[in-house]
């Protein structure tokens, strides 16, 4: 499938190219980095004719940046949530106020942010937040409550927090969007969660009477459902063909792998790396075909049904391949690294939680189910 890249695009490309080789140093901070981009003009390419990003892009000129940026090995990006998720929720549900205030930091690199969605008892099933804030006299809202599996809550300035303003209201009535500054001591505390590849990228975080502003409600008190689902509907786009780029990355280190172990030469190793390969190349067209509509509801359900499963797979064959040596760390044991993992075994550890993360596959079927197929809804109450 062509999609189309230009003269126009091509050019963009080596510019792309060349800031990069240039810019790309690993050994930045990732907050350094953010200012970096900022300060360069590469925050906010998909925010349009906003007035707020830095330049504009179009759209296979966002594609272009997405994939040059996974091809070259730059940091991994800590302000991705401020400029794809809040940023064109502002832009969509936002007073001018309230993009004026937010929009110019995040484009700097200079403001973090994380999403406050999910909690303990609110994960898939996002309508049954629990965490709630309550209208003071002075107008200020006090948040008190506990989200989960907050990316980069350690290091975010700002939060985003789906709240529950009307304490009688249930499931998705009565629930507000709030920008919550996180620099509260005493009122939000962050706890780092330890993963199964020994790193903390996500926290818990909890709100001890956190203060928001009336002014920084989003859509209006009680609209905060509609807002939260207009965001999720900006998760999946162009950073899913950048996704793919890191994919292809990772199947080739298995290749390389079975190479080397000998692995390749069985007859059924062969044929799963095949399948790998013939599966991503499916879900690139599938990405180009649905990027930048709007009409089907179910394609970012297909998507993340599509990329989980796959990648799954992949952290199972790169344990497949490398056989007994699988088990094995790269490092010898000592008191001051106790948990050493190389490339392949945090592939396999990290990708279990793919399935359940950014809601799980049930949820996915069930939306497909009842919003595309036109399946009937599954009776509440039955476990």
């Amino acid at each position: 499938m062509d999609f189309g890249f230009g003269a126009e695009d091509e050019a963009f490309r080596g510019e792309v190219r060349g800031w990069l080789a240039v810019h790309a140093d690993g050994s930045q901070d990732r907050r350094a980095w953010e200012r970096t981009l900022g300060k360069s003009g590469w925050i906010g390419l998909g925010w349009s004719e906003s007035g707020y990003g830095n330049r504009t892009a179009t759209l296979t000129q966002q594609v272009v940046w997405a994939e040059e940026y996974a091809r070259s090995g730059a940091p991994a990006r800590s302000g991705h949530i401020g400029e794809k998720l809040l940023a064109p929720t502002l832009l969509a549900h936002g007073s001018e106020e309230q993009k004026a205030r937010f929009l110019p930091p995040v484009a700097a690199g200079e403001e973090l942010w994380c999403q406050g969605y999910s909690e303990p008892g609110a994960g898939s099933d996002l309508a049954g937040v629990r965490t709630r804030a309550t209208r003071a006299e002075d107008g200020t809202y006090r948040i008190s409550g506990q989200k989960i599996w907050t990316s980069l809550a350690h290091e975010a300035d700002w939060c985003f927090v789906l709240a529950r303003t009307d304490p009688q209201s249930r499931r998705h009535h009565g629930l507000t969007f709030l920008l919550v500054a996180m620099d509260q001591p005493g009122r939000v505390e962050v706890r780092p969660i330890r993963q199964l590849t020994g790193t903390s990228e996500f926290n818990e975080v909890f709100f001890d009477g956190a203060h928001a502003r009336a002014e920084h409600v989003v859509g209006g008190e009680g609209q905060g459902w509609r807002v939260a689902m207009s965001l999720l509907g900006f998760e999946r786009g162009v950073s899913t063909l950048a996704q793919q780029v890191g994919f292809a990355q990772e199947l080739t280190g298995v290749v390389r792998a079975a190479v080397r172990t000998g692995a390749v030469a069985d007859p059924v190793v062969r044929a799963l790396l095949v399948r790998q390969w013939a599966e991503l190349r499916t879900m690139r067209w599938n990405a180009l075909r649905t990027l930048g509509s709007s009409g089907d509801g179910g394609a970012p359900s297909v998507a993340k049904l599509l990329w989980a499963g796959w990648h799954q797979r992949l952290g199972e064959l790169a344990m497949l391949v490398r056989g007994a040596q699988a088990t094995v760390g790269p490092r010898e044991w000592t008191p001051s690294s106790p948990y050493e993992l190389d490339a392949l075994q945090h592939l396999f550890l990290f990708s279990r939680a793919d399935t359940l993360y950014g809601g799980s596959d049930q949820i996915q079927r069930t939306i497909i189910a009842e919003r595309v197929l036109g399946l009937p809804r599954e009776p509440k109450g039955v476990v």
